[in-house]
């Protein structure tokens, strides 16, 4: 009990410092990762070089490719900006609905889902929020409903990763029935999360009860179940690389054609955007082609695409950082990784905007400078989850969960997930270091294992909600840094129905 209590500790403090005492995201977690290396070394033993080179690797991991695809992420929206392009979208979204509760539901779950499943890392928060914000949302809400939107979808991000990672570190042989059983696990939740972010837009402007859903439910239903059917069916004969990319792409194309069908007239939840019957298709081409050229590069360097993506997977360097037992070779992958794909999507897009080069340039600089105290928070969390993992305090967590849950275990299957997610800030790091943990346990408990495997999947997904890192990219790319304690108090709640419903679904699936 004491040795779990303290393996916990870190994550106590960012608990308690972000959410009770208000502490400034980078401040805390810098923090808690000195408390996480004094506990390395003084209480696990490590020795100091493992110590420091783990933390390093962290350090690494987080400038390439972390902070690389975010800094690129709010540099495309901010080139937008600049460019005075982000006025014309607004015109061409306004000509879909000037209604928040349906541009949340195109922007932060159909766009949102679609940037995760294509190249995670950030992306699916830092771009949906940059955009509702150019559109006139309150900052805070912005980073708040692209948080709780950003999750289901993440079990498929970047092309797959975090499944097909859980099936091959567990063991499984078919990481197509996984695949399935995540969006079986996730399905009530999929259905839940368009009405979660409608909610939340009617919470902000003061509603109360079903008041918020007038005119809306039906569309908030087919956002729902337009990205579940074709998510899970993909997943059930495809395999685990494109659900997310599939689903996502059917609930943007369903909710824009209900929207005509079913039009909204509340004036309460309108945007003051300016609207146009006459939408000049070309003037729109060149506000978006900063984005296009985003997907494009996306889709065709992706490993859906094997003749232009392993050529350029190939171009890597690998160093061996980490000194201690279990140490791998850390690669940089220097042209397939998605943040130096939407630095290049995002000048050829400034130059299709007339933006002169020295323009770029500055708009680039000013990005990096905005984004410091964020690089400074993501850089701290990785190197405490690093140290954690290498001291083997992550697994003292997990280890004390699994011994006294017993056959209710499956209750809980999720919540070890999120914490992984929590710690480490991404889907794939959980499953990497816990889906041989559920598949072990599953089998002692007489359980089925990749049933297991996927209840910590889609608990990984949760936890983005709370993760440090995520909170870090949504105050960044809304231009709120700072705020990271007020997004967290705002958020858990969310957290708290995810982890309540996947570990119910997981118990009563598997019992």
């Amino acid at each position: 009990m004491v040795t779990f209590l303290l393996a916990i500790l870190p994550i106590i403090f960012l608990v308690v410092a972000l959410s009770g005492l208000k502490m400034t995201g980078y401040k805390a977690c810098v923090i808690a990762m000195v408390i996480t290396i004094v506990e390395a070394l003084f209480i696990w033993k490590q020795g100091l070089i493992d110590v420091a080179t783990g933390a390093l690797e962290g350090f690494v991991m987080a400038i390439w490719p972390i902070c690389l695809v975010i800094i690129a992420a709010v540099f495309t929206y901010n080139l937008v900006v600049h460019t005075k392009n982000m006025e014309v979208i607004k015109k061409m979204l306004a000509s879909v609905s000037t209604d928040k509760r349906i541009l949340v539901l195109i922007i932060a779950w159909g766009f949102g889902g679609f940037m995760e499943a294509m190249a995670g890392f950030g992306t699916a928060v830092a771009i949906p929020a940059g955009i509702l914000v150019g559109l006139g949302f309150e900052p805070i809400f912005a980073a708040m409903v692209c948080l709780v939107a950003n999750t289901t979808p993440v079990a498929f991000g970047s092309i797959g990763i975090p499944t097909v990672t859980a099936a091959k570190v567990a063991g499984i042989a078919n990481a197509q029935q996984l695949a399935s059983d995540i969006v079986a696990q996730q399905a009530i939740m999929i259905i839940l999360v368009p009405f979660l972010i409608v909610y939340m837009v009617g919470k902000h402007e003061g509603y109360k009860g079903l008041k918020m859903f007038n005119g809306v439910w039906l569309i908030t239903l087919i956002a729902g179940f337009g990205f579940l059917i074709p998510e899970y069916l993909v997943a059930e004969y495809m395999g685990a690389e494109l659900p997310a990319i599939i689903g996502s792409v059917v609930c943007m194309g369903l909710v824009m054609f209900a929207t005509k069908i079913f039009k909204t007239k509340n004036k309460d939840f309108s945007l003051d955007i300016e609207q146009s019957d006459k939408i000049d298709m070309h003037e729109c081409v060149i506000a978006w082609s900063p984005f296009i050229l985003v997907l494009i590069f996306l889709v065709f360097t992706s490993s859906i695409v094997p003749f232009i993506h392993d050529p350029l997977a190939s171009i890597k360097t690998s160093i061996q950082i980490y000194t201690g037992p279990g140490a791998k070779p850390y690669t940089f992958v220097w042209l397939a990784t998605p943040g130096v794909l939407i630095i290049i999507a995002a000048v050829i897009g400034g130059f299709i905007q007339k933006c002169p080069f020295s323009e770029i340039i500055s708009v680039f600089i000013k990005t990096v400078k905005q984004m410091v105290k964020t690089v400074i928070t993501i850089m701290a969390v990785l190197a405490m989850a690093k140290i954690m993992g290498y001291s083997g305090m992550t697994q003292t967590i997990a280890d004390f969960i699994v011994s006294i849950t017993g056959h209710f275990y499956p209750l809980v299957a999720p919540l070890i997930g999120s914490i992984g997610t929590f710690v480490t800030g991404s889907a794939t790091s959980s499953s990497v270091l816990f889906a041989k943990l559920q598949s072990s346990t599953a089998e002692v408990l007489n359980m089925n294992p990749a049933w297991m495997v996927a209840a910590n999947t889609a608990g990984s997904t949760a936890g983005k909600i709370i993760s440090p890192q995520s909170i870090a990219v949504a105050t960044a790319s809304a231009g709120i840094v700072g705020t990271e304690s007020k997004i967290l108090v705002g958020v858990v709640k969310y957290y708290v129905i995810f982890i309540v419903v996947f570990g119910l679904v997981t118990y009563f699936g598997v019992v």
